[in-house]
């Protein structure tokens, strides 16, 4: 694993964390920006794995 699936991957959770916590406390805001960060952290580890792939 690089650095690039990693970081999409921290990305990922993050965001995950940020949206159930705005979801728990009523929060739409945090929730929708947890969203958008858990979607944008897949997007880059799954790039990343794909440039993997390539390389391999």
């Amino acid at each position: 694993m690089n650095k690039e699936q990693v970081k999409g991957r921290v990305e990922q959770a993050k965001g995950k964390a940020k949206e159930v916590t705005g979801h728990v406390v009523g929060n739409k805001d945090l929730e929708r920006k947890g969203h958008i960060q858990k979607n944008s952290g897949k997007v880059g580890a799954d790039l990343a794995d794909l440039k993997e792939d390539l390389k391999g």
